[in-house]
C-alpha cells in the first residue's frame, strides 16, 4: 500500500515516513501544496495524509483539486487548527478522516488502516479467499490458519490482490502501489513476486490467475 505524506515540517514528515515503512507501507514524502497537487495528477496512491498549513498552495486547496479531478483516494487531513469549523468544512471539501496536531501514532495508524479497508469496501479486519486470510490490523496472511512466509515485496503484491479479491488488477497498478518516487518503476519485477506467490499459495485453494493483456486476478481455484 503506497501513501503520500503531504507535510512541510521535516522532521514530523521523516518521523511519520519512518514509522509508516516499518509497518510495510510504501510511503512518498512532498513538503508543499503545488508539488503535491501534481503528484497526485502522475501517481496513483492508496491514501494521503495532508497537513493544511502548506507552502505554495494550501492543504485545503490540495484536496479541492483532487475531489474536483473525480478522485476517490481516501484523504485523511492532519492540522494544528482543531476547532469544530475547520473540521466541518475539510469534511465538507472531501476529506475522509481529521486528525489534531499533536497526535498519538497508534490511533494514526488505526484511522489508516480503517480508511484503506472503507475503500475496498470492507469493514471486516479479516479478508479471505478460499483458505488464505488476510488480517488488515497485523497485515500478515494465513493459509488454513498457518502463518505464510513473505518477503516485503511478495507481501504487498498479494495485499494489494487480497484487498481487491475478484477483481483484476494492473501490473502497473502493482508497480505503482510498490516502489515510491525514488525507485525505480519496474513492472517486469512483478512476474517474479507472482511467480513466487503462486508456488507459495500452491497448497492454497486461492489462486493467482493471470488475464493476458490485462493483469493479475486473486480468486478461489474452480470459482466461476
Amino acid at each position: 500500500m503506497r501513501i503520500l505524506v503531504v507535510e512541510d515540517n521535516a522532521e514530523l514528515a521523516q518521523w511519520l515516513a519512518r514509522t509508516l515503512r516499518k509497518e510495510r507501507y510504501t510511503v512518498d514524502c512532498i513538503a508543499n501544496g503545488a508539488d503535491a497537487d501534481f503528484a497526485l495528477k502522475s501517481e496513483k496512491y492508496n491514501l494521503v495524509i495532508l497537513d493544511l498549513g502548506l507552502p505554495k498552495m494550501e492543504g485545503t486547496e490540495v484536496l479541492r483539486r483532487l475531489r474536483r479531478r473525480q478522485d476517490t483516494t481516501p484523504v485523511l487531513v492532519l492540522t494544528a487548527n482543531n476547532s469544530i469549523q475547520s473540521r466541518v468544512s475539510e469534511l465538507d471539501e472531501g476529506a475522509d478522516d481529521y486528525m489534531a496536531k499533536p497526535f498519538e501514532i497508534e490511533e494514526l495508524e488505526a484511522r489508516i488502516r480503517v480508511l484503506l479497508r472503507r475503500s475496498t469496501g470492507q469493514s471486516n479486519p479479516l479478508m479471505s479467499c478460499g483458505d488464505l486470510v488476510f488480517n488488515t490490523n497485523t497485515r500478515e496472511f494465513q493459509i488454513a490458519e498457518r502463518p505464510l512466509a513473505l518477503t516485503p515485496r511478495e507481501r504487498a503484491v498479494l495485499e494489494l490482490l487480497a484487498r481487491k479479491t475478484g477483481t483484476t488488477v494492473t501490473k502497473q497498478a502493482i508497480a505503482q502501489s510498490l516502489f515510491s518516487l525514488d525507485e525505480d518503476v519496474s513492472t517486469d519485477a512483478i512476474e517474479i513476486y507472482v511467480h513466487r506467490l503462486r508456488k507459495k499459495l500452491e497448497h492454497s485453494s486461492a489462486k493467482i490467475m493471470t488475464l493476458r493483456g490485462l493483469g493479475y486476478l486473486l480468486r478461489q481455484a474452480n470459482h466461476a
